[in-house]
């Protein structure tokens, strides 16, 4: 299951979250590896957030990940289910009645 998770953090001083956002980058590290983030698909959005792409077995296993990424930034997240490529010529592919 794939999902686009865009982030906003919560107002503050970029400063003052350095060190936080230091350690997300850290904390993704092992799950680009594990490509549970997809295709080393997190990037830094101009000014403030992140936005990443999980691809996930459930909706629990993206929560758990959602949440570790909350601990080091408090953030509103905005979360954009998505269709792989395969599942998407799939669809296209199937006879619609």
């Amino acid at each position: 299951m794939l999902y686009l998770v865009i982030s906003t953090p919560l107002p503050g001083k970029p400063s003052e979250a350095r060190t936080n956002r230091q350690k997300l980058w850290e904390w993704a590290q092992p799950l680009i590896e594990q490509e549970i983030i997809k295709d080393n698909c997190i990037y830094a959005k101009v000014g403030r957030g992140a936005i990443a792409l999980f691809d996930v077995g459930s909706h629990s296993e993206l929560h758990n990940y959602i949440t570790q990424w909350l601990e080091f930034i408090p953030a509103e997240m905005q979360i954009i289910p998505l269709m792989s490529r395969e599942d998407t010529h799939s669809f296209l592919s199937a006879h619609i009645t």
